[in-house]
């Protein structure tokens, strides 16, 4: 069953991403998967999932701000496993401000107690590994963090539908500067006169707030320092 969370254009405009072809194209839609296609801002098009766990990992990353940009099931290899040759394709590729990509494989962790799964990720991690290929296995422990999936969810509905640019939101935060730290509901007031919004920059990593407690008008918004380790982190060890 496909659902498209949006259609038509953002703010009047044609969104412009990068032109993407996923590896694997699902030819006949199996049933239980909830399979659709989600408006990203941070790479300017449709991107599509394939399941709600799928979904989390969109929004988590499209919140991120050492996130980029993440492309789904982005190609596909073969890895050995003993004397044969498999087919592997990862759900999500992801490339960091650092420059480094990350292939990332999202799975409900009750599957990971399957033997035939683990052998599987352990065969393509090995060889991704003799690669030199960073990878990773994210799974509904993580991405289905409470209240922090429902919170980034609500920033990411409530943010602009086309991204700022660098230099207007830095210079937005400047103006706003001596209005900082503030609540959600003030810095909404204070940040509209300028044009923009601070879930945007929550997003952009120039703000951030708490994500264990609940958002609401009175969430305290604070400017970020280069002090400041990362606002949330899916798989700290790499970056993000």
């Amino acid at each position: 069953m496909a659902t498209n969370l949006w259609s038509g254009h953002w703010n009047g405009r044609t969104p412009v991403g990068d032109d993407h072809r996923r590896a694997r194209q699902v030819i006949s839609p199996s049933g239980g998967i909830m399979r659709g296609k989600f408006p990203s801002r941070k790479n300017g098009r449709l991107v599509h999932h394939e399941g709600l766990l799928e979904l989390d990992a969109i929004y988590l990353l499209e919140a991120s701000p050492q996130v980029v940009r993440y492309r789904e099931q982005p190609t596909t290899i073969t890895y050995p496993d003993g004397g044969r040759l498999r087919r592997y394709t990862p759900d999500l590729e992801v490339t960091l401000q650092s420059g480094a990509s990350i292939w990332v494989e999202v799975k409900p962790a009750v599957f990971l107690a399957r033997e035939d799964i683990r052998h599987k990720l352990q065969c393509v991690a090995a060889h991704l590994k003799r690669s030199g290929q960073a990878f990773v296995v994210l799974t509904d422990e993580v991405l289905r963090q409470e209240p922090r999936q429902t919170n980034v969810r609500a920033i990411c509905h409530q943010a602009m539908r086309v991204r700022l640019t660098s230099e207007f939101a830095q210079s937005a935060v400047r103006r706003c500067a001596t209005d900082l730290p503030a609540s959600l509901a003030r810095a909404t007031q204070v940040l509209t006169t300028h044009g923009a919004d601070p879930y945007s920059l929550l997003m952009a990593g120039l703000l951030r707030c708490r994500l264990d407690v609940p958002l609401s008008p009175e969430t305290l918004l604070t400017r970020t320092t280069e002090a400041d380790d990362g606002w949330f982190w899916l798989a700290q060890e790499h970056g993000f």
